[in-house]
């Protein structure tokens, strides 16, 4: 069962980088979905919403379907406009580092921590995936010791590229401002990014997406596949963008099923 909806575990208690205030939207937390008994995987679901708002239906949701596979699950609340890179990615990686340094406590498997995202939050997860860092041994936070590398991806409808002409121009303009160089365009094109050892990577689109076109997740695939990183890839036939569980399409919404079982396959339940 999981905790209490009114449970937030923030992030930075005493004021996180960059912040410009101290309100919530200043404060990136976790709220999270834990299950009874010890050593579950964990999942950090990160909503889209074009890095201007987070979507709730990609959110508390998602983190239920993943209790019921036996997973644990935390929904990130990551900055989003008018706060630009790197904010949103230093959330994410603080994440992962925040449910590894208290694994113990939170009953989790340090060694099995997943983030999924969500269209502009896949592409929060896709660059935390091949973004991150094995901690900085010398930090006084112990967090910061820590590795952020999470151990295995899930990419909904993702914005993948900065570049035209596939990349999201909404998600863009709130991440890097309307005139970006050069320079951070290519830094967040994921599909450039790619190593053997970026985690293994769970995608799924439609192929009518008029929002984020599907030649994102193809592009992070090929990338994927170059580098013989496992993964798996799911194209719909038809269908729009921001579906969430696509509980209205019984194809479609094949995919938390498909999904749940390469899950079980990656030892995460």
């Amino acid at each position: 069962m999981a905790r209490p909806e009114s449970v937030m575990f923030e992030l930075w208690p005493d004021g996180a980088p960059f912040a410009q205030g101290a309100a919530d939207e200043d404060r990136p937390a976790l709220f999270p979905y834990l299950l009874e008994g010890d050593n579950h995987a964990a999942v950090i679901v990160c909503p889209g919403g074009g890095y201007g708002r987070r979507a709730d239906h990609e959110g508390e949701p998602i983190a239920r379907w993943l209790n019921s596979l036996g997973i644990s699950a935390f929904v990130l609340r990551y900055r989003v406009a008018p706060y630009k890179y790197p904010c949103a990615l230093l959330d994410a990686q603080r994440a992962i580092r925040y449910v590894r340094h208290h694994a113990a406590d939170l009953k989790i498997d340090a060694q099995r921590i997943g983030i999924l995202g969500f269209s502009a939050g896949g592409h929060l997860v896709s660059t935390a995936g091949t973004r991150y860092d094995l901690g900085n041994k010398q930090a006084d936070d112990p967090m910061e010791r820590l590795s952020c590398r999470p151990d295995l991806l899930v990419l909904c409808y993702p914005v993948i590229t900065m570049k035209a002409p596939y990349t999201h121009e909404g998600s863009k303009q709130n991440l890097l401002g309307e005139a970006p160089e050069d320079e951070y365009i290519q830094q967040l094109s994921n599909e450039l990014h790619v190593t053997a050892d970026t985690p293994p990577t769970f995608l799924w689109h439609t192929s009518e997406d008029q929002a984020v076109p599907v030649e994102n997740s193809l592009m992070f695939a090929s990338a994927l596949s170059r580098a013989k990183v496992p993964f798996d890839l799911h194209v719909y036939d038809h269908g729009g963008h921001g579906l969430g569980m696509a509980e209205h399409d019984e194809h479609i919404a094949n995919w938390t099923a498909v999904c749940g079982k390469w899950l079980k396959t990656q030892l995460f339940c």
